[in-house]
């Protein structure tokens, strides 16, 4: 819906935000926490509706997520460190670079193609996947 929505973007730089913007989007990214609703959605339509544009919105999205995705890789190596010998640090440090290539290579394609195209795919996807898993649940339960 907020795409399309006549919104005029005044920020398109996601590393140059206002702070109180900044603050904002956090604070809706609390909305996360309510079963169902999605972490990005909720930073996305909301930077969006402050003022960001489809790109900037998205990056900072990724942004948001990237110290949670580093917490929850130094955790599990906390967590496994007494299995970490021999070649298994290899492992982790290919598997390490690797999904570094991937998600460089999906971001990438990501941003380009909101930025043309907006969130609505996504969107859709969404309640299609959800719908769907209810269903599921409805049936196998």
């Amino acid at each position: 819906m907020v795409d399309r929505l006549q919104l005029k973007p005044v920020h398109h730089d996601a590393t140059a935000f206002p702070l109180m913007t900044y603050l904002i989007i956090g604070l809706c990214q609390c909305l996360a926490m309510i079963p169902g609703v999605s972490r990005s959605g909720a930073t996305i339509v909301s930077a969006m509706l402050l003022g960001a544009d489809k790109r900037s919105a998205a990056e900072f999205s990724f942004y948001l997520a990237m110290p949670t995705m580093a917490g929850a890789f130094g955790y599990d190596l906390f967590k496994n460190w007494g299995q970490m010998g021999g070649s298994n640090w290899l492992i982790v440090v290919v598997g390490f670079i690797t999904s570094f290539i991937a998600a460089y290579i999906v971001v990438k394609s990501f941003l380009d193609y909101v930025t043309s195209h907006g969130f609505a795919l996504f969107a859709w996807w969404r309640i299609i996947v959800g719908a769907l898993g209810l269903v599921g649940l409805g049936l196998f339960k």
